[in-house]
């Protein structure tokens, strides 16, 4: 099958997208509007940068009814800070809540039962169910598209305070199966990493 996404509406480009794309890891975005009210929505087109400094980036589309921006967006554009949240399993059906398209006076937290924690060198609040969170200054954002629905953004924030559990922290490195991360499929489906395998790369000979 060919398909040119010149020639059909931008929501069937979109089901192929999601539907290939996957597993697609989640950013749980925390942010507090310039009137002090806290918005949370999930995210799945996330992924890292680089490392130095350790920068992410995540996507928030436009609206696909009337291409207007999404609350999260907005607050980010306002004071230039966020708070990314790893999503494990324990929480997934509060996170589900929050992707519903509220009212921007309408607090997420409160919606979802989920509980604002203090962060440290930022005013949004994490999310203190998750177990890995990481406050973001914003580095930058680049608008994709001409700004009709489907069109969207490329969110950059350079990380500048990880908080990481003890119980997910070894030696240095996290422990998957304790932190129990889950990545986004099509549609309501979701998937949980149990089935893990390796496959060790060569290293390059010296000459």
């Amino acid at each position: 099958m060919l398909f040119d996404p010149a020639e059909h509406p931008f929501k069937e480009s979109h089901k192929l997208m999601i539907g290939s794309i996957v597993p697609r890891p989640i950013a749980f975005v925390s942010t507090i509007s310039k009137n002090g009210i806290l918005n949370l929505a999930p995210f799945s087109y996330f992924n890292g940068v680089c490392s130095n400094p350790p920068t992410i980036m995540f996507a928030p589309g436009r609206r696909g009814y009337d291409g207007g921006i999404k609350d999260t967006l907005q607050n980010i554009q306002d004071t230039h800070e966020f708070v990314v949240n790893i999503v494990s399993e324990g929480f997934v059906d509060q996170m589900v809540t929050c992707a519903t398209d509220f009212d921007p006076t309408i607090n997420e937290f409160d919606e979802s039962g989920l509980t604002p924690g203090p962060s440290q060198k930022v005013k949004p609040p994490l999310v203190q169910e998750s177990q890995i969170s990481f406050e973001c200054k914003l580095y930058q954002v680049v608008e994709v598209g001409d700004g009709s629905p489907g069109s969207g953004f490329v969110v950059m924030g350079i990380i500048v305070m990880f908080h990481i559990d003890d119980g997910v922290y070894e030696n240095g490195r996290i422990n998957l199966e304790k932190l129990n991360p889950v990545g986004r499929l099509a549609g309501n489906n979701y998937t949980k990493i149990t089935n893990i395998f390796e496959s060790i790369r060569k290293i390059k000979p010296d000459k």
